[in-house]
């Protein structure tokens, strides 16, 4: 299990640094458009983010 995890964890290491090694431009403009939302908005993506990774590990297992 703890490799699985660990596993888990290096590749969403991966997939968050895509974009600022890709278009660091980009990231940085995405980034600023994220600190100016509500701490609701942010609850509400990231809520959202859970689920759908709940969602998808129960289709997946």
């Amino acid at each position: 299990m703890g490799d699985l995890l660990l596993g888990a964890l290096a590749l969403m290491l991966v997939f968050e640094g895509l974009l600022p090694f890709l278009n660091p431009g980009a990231w940085r403009r995405v980034f600023e458009q994220a600190t100016r939302l509500s701490d609701g908005q942010l609850r509400f993506i990231g809520l959202s983010s859970m689920v759908i990774g709940l969602l998808l590990l129960a289709v997946w297992q």
